[in-house]
């Protein structure tokens, strides 16, 4: 029998290899070539690191949206040279590589089902060996970052190291504010664990006795008095109470910070500029044409718009009702189908965004339809990669050729690519609900 390639030596030393070849790749495209390889977010992000070298606000920076910890972590981009210019890349694909090297370790867990190296490496390598992921990560964005705070939170959870979940659930909404949609599904999967009633262990001749009326009397009585309290007492667990204020006192703690060094404008690129955020470009949203007509149309004072409201039904579907039907299901699979939905609904929908959902692939998959079913999983992929190669014709057309192709072309293709999400989270959905832990580890 020939060595299984799925070893973690090998897997992680091709890991590597992917993102070492792209780097390059990435220099030599950005010398020769008039389409640049580097993503235009990293050097939003490398010149904001070099205001902060300066000791001035990295919101000096035009559409610099993110939190100063970025800016701060990619100050060495601004000593000089080509190296230290890619460094924030390298620190990126790293990134993906913890994160990949997490899910194993997940997968191989007992909450993660229990997973063999080699099966839990091969799902992992959907992560790792991903080129969609190793040449975001390469080309500059820092989606890899969050990645792996969000896979270490899972982990955290999974693992019930309550301190450090709700430490890396602050860390990550500062980052990126999305990732509070998980608060929900994690406290409603850290349950208090079941106790058996006294009263199921006693033998019955040892159980009190009292007229079927008189139990009627003071069930009904106990009921009205107590039952809010004590369903109350049994939800204010120490794990929920702990993450809660741990989770809190991190982010409170971090905007504090960054409000006394940076003041308001802090405040209104990091947070309060998504509300009205009507970016048009390179978006796959069905929104995109809405806020194409919305940016050429001047804001009047008290006039309310609906990107602003826009978020209303996404938060309902991603942050409510997905975490309180699948949360103590599968946690890693509501987590999924929150991002999912979360993405598919935004109203600035970008290729980065993807990875934000293509992350927990490898938690899904092992006991999803998607994978029992090859005709439907095969159909799902190929729709929604045709749906998007379709987006991606037209915006071509609009933003490379300069021909408005607006309607009907790139709003019709944004509804398809919509549509296809719709019916892929659905999949999801229905994969995830039947799911309990023991089915996902016999499935594993």
């Amino acid at each position: 029998m020939s060595p299984s390639f799925f070893t973690t030596p090998k897997v992680l030393i091709s890991a590597i290899l992917l993102r070492i070849i792209l780097l390059f790749y990435g220099l030599f495209q950005d010398t020769y070539s008039p389409l640049k390889y580097t993503d235009i977010d990293y050097f939003v992000f490398t010149d904001a690191a070099r205001y902060v070298s300066r000791g001035l606000s990295p919101y000096q920076r035009e559409t610099y949206r993110y939190t100063p910890l970025l800016a701060w972590l990619l100050l060495p981009t601004t000593w000089g040279g080509a190296a230290w210019f890619a460094f924030g890349k390298v620190v990126f694909a790293l990134s993906d590589i913890v994160a990949g090297w997490l899910i194993m370790l997940v997968l191989r867990s007992p909450a993660g089902g229990c997973m063999s190296t080699d099966r839990a490496l091969k799902f992992a390598s959907i992560w790792l060996l991903n080129p969609m992921v190793a040449t975001i990560s390469t080309r500059g964005s820092s989606e890899g970052l969050l990645g792996v705070i969000v896979v270490g939170l899972l982990w955290a959870v999974m693992h019930r190291h309550i301190k450090l979940a709700g430490i890396l659930l602050g860390l990550a909404v500062h980052f990126k504010i999305y990732p509070f949609i998980y608060a929900t599904s994690i406290i409603w999967y850290l349950d208090s664990e079941p106790t058996p009633a006294t009263t199921a262990t006693a033998p019955p001749s040892q159980q009190p006795s009292f007229p079927k009326s008189s139990q009627l009397h003071l069930s009904s009585q106990t009921l009205t008095t107590t039952s809010i309290l004590a369903r109350l007492k049994l939800f204010l667990t120490p794990a929920r109470l702990t993450l809660t204020l741990t989770s809190l006192s991190t982010f409170l703690l971090l905007n504090i910070a960054m409000y006394a060094l940076y003041s308001t404008p802090f405040l209104t690129h990091t947070y309060l500029h998504h509300l009205t955020r009507i970016d048009h470009r390179h978006n796959f949203s069905p929104y995109n044409t809405l806020l194409y007509l919305s940016s050429s149309s001047p804001h009047k004072n008290g006039q309310l718009h609906f990107e602003s409201l826009a978020f209303i039904p996404q938060l309902a579907l991603s942050a409510f009702f997905i975490p309180v039907v699948l949360a103590k299901r599968d946690l890693p699979g509501a987590m999924l189908a929150q991002t999912f939905a979360f993405v598919a609904f935004n109203k600035v929908c970008t290729s980065q965004y993807f990875l934000w959902y293509l992350i927990f692939l490898p938690f899904y998959l092992p006991s999803s339809s998607l994978l029992s079913k090859p005709r439907l999983g095969l159909t799902a992929a190929g729709a929604w990669i045709g749906t998007q190669a379709l987006w991606l014709q037209q915006g071509y057309q609009l933003e490379f050729l300069g021909r408005s192709t607006f309607v009907p072309g790139l709003w019709l293709s944004s509804l398809l690519f919509f549509i296809t999400n719709i019916w892929v989270l659905g999949i999801i959905i229905d994969d995830v609900g039947r799911l309990n832990s023991r089915t996902k580890a016999r499935l594993s």
